[in-house]
């Protein structure tokens, strides 16, 4: 029996579920509707038969192109080169470190220790080693695509 009044209950209480709505108008005059009084001050109460359509904001339009600072091409050419003379270092720089732990990896392979009759145990010895030619190589490449890049 109470199943048989609970879709009874649910239709009295969702025709009494409606929220006011409010039309607020701020200081720069600016007009938001809310369901919140408290939002703002200067809110008044909308008539509940009057119809309210939500339009969005205006999108931010963007700044004209001739807004923004100028560079002066020579000025950018001496700033190309500076990035590109600091990205030729740091390739040389990691280069040599891709060098070096090529060799220390090589050297580590060459080496057999008596623990180590289980092949797993070389492979993780070994590892820390190829990780980091891994990161080095890594890093050549991320650099050598970055001066492709350059104009």
């Amino acid at each position: 029996m109470p199943f048989r009044l609970l879709p009874l209950l649910f239709a009295v209480l969702a025709g009494s579920a409606h929220a006011q709505v409010y039309k607020c108008v701020d200081a720069t005059g600016r007009v938001t509707y809310t369901n919140d009084r408290g939002a703002s001050s200067g809110c008044t109460v909308l008539s509940q038969d009057l119809p309210i359509s939500s339009v969005p904001a205006p999108a931010a339009s963007e700044p004209a192109a001739n807004d923004f600072p100028r560079v002066s091409p020579g000025s950018q050419r001496e700033r190309d080169d500076r990035r590109r003379a600091i990205l030729e270092e740091e390739l040389a720089q990691e280069q040599r470190a891709l060098e070096e732990s090529q060799s220390a990896l090589a050297e580590q392979e060459a080496v057999r220790h008596g623990n180590e009759r289980n092949y797993q145990r070389v492979l993780d010895r070994l590892q820390p080693y190829k990780d980091k030619v891994e990161l080095h190589q890594r890093n050549v490449d991320a650099i050598q695509r970055e001066l492709r890049g350059l104009r």
